[in-house]
């Protein structure tokens, strides 16, 4: 069966844990240093929703499978069309297409709010993640070196960039 995509509600918040604090515990993917407690990740989706802006989980018959959310780049009234994102996915999805339906939900979801730009701050030694952005039509705006620290060492941070009113591409 093919995972629903729905919006996330408080009672999701163990199943994006269960995604999300692995990656933040185990890898250089995010640069948060601690593991997000269930309040916070609950408090999280309510912030955003209620700002308008998606939190989405992929529920795969009463289990979470992945979850997908923006909020606004910067603050300020400048960027306020200027989002970013954050996409994960449980790994055994990993090939499935998920992550590629996410993202287009996500991208759907802000275009109809009137934003213009998603970005994507990706870890510039997580190879895959900025192949599978390149895909989807993102574009590198640029590497800022050493930008974060995770396990004792500097990483650098890939910025790209999507133009949600340019057509859609489906090359993915």
């Amino acid at each position: 069966m093919t995972a629903v995509l729905r919006d996330a509600t408080p009672a999701d918040a163990p199943g994006i844990a269960a995604i999300w604090n692995p990656i933040i515990r185990d890898t250089v993917i995010t640069f948060w240093p601690t593991e997000r407690g269930l309040p916070e990740i609950t408090q999280m989706i309510r912030d955003r929703q209620s700002a308008g802006h998606a939190f989405l989980v992929a529920d795969d018959q009463g289990r979470i499978a992945g979850f997908a959310t923006y909020a606004q780049f910067r603050g300020g009234a400048g960027y306020a069309h200027s989002m970013e994102h954050s996409v994960s996915i449980a790994p055994e999805q990993h090939g499935t297409g998920l992550g590629r339906r996410m993202m287009a939900a996500i991208h759907d979801h802000a275009r109809e709010r009137g934003h213009r730009i998603m970005v994507a701050g990706i870890t510039g030694s997580n190879r895959g993640s900025i192949e599978f952005h390149r895909r989807l039509g993102y574009v590198e705006n640029g590497r800022i070196p050493n930008a974060g620290v995770k396990f004792g060492q500097f990483h650098d941070l890939v910025m790209m960039s999507f133009d949600l009113g340019a057509p859609v591409t489906t090359n993915a």
